[in-house]
């Protein structure tokens, strides 16, 4: 399967550089960016995903997570 035409691109979200919680870790932060990525293991067919990453409170390492994952916070 050929990669999606927005691949590694930014998409658009309502959440962007809003307060979000990660659902799966409860992870807070801020909603930096979504991308469209594969996230097959090496080997196996390529599987797109829409992928969040939240920079937590305080600053860090910013975390992914898939797009159904997050909620709005405050």
């Amino acid at each position: 399967m050929a990669a999606p035409q927005d691949a590694h691109t930014d998409i658009p979200h309502p959440l962007l550089r809003k307060p979000v919680r990660d659902i799966a870790s409860g992870t807070e932060g801020t909603l930096m960016a979504v991308l469209m990525e594969n996230t097959a293991n090496v080997g196996q067919p390529e599987h797109w995903a829409e992928i969040a990453y939240i920079r937590p409170v305080g600053g860090g390492r910013e975390l992914s997570t898939a797009v159904a994952n997050i909620q709005a916070t405050r």
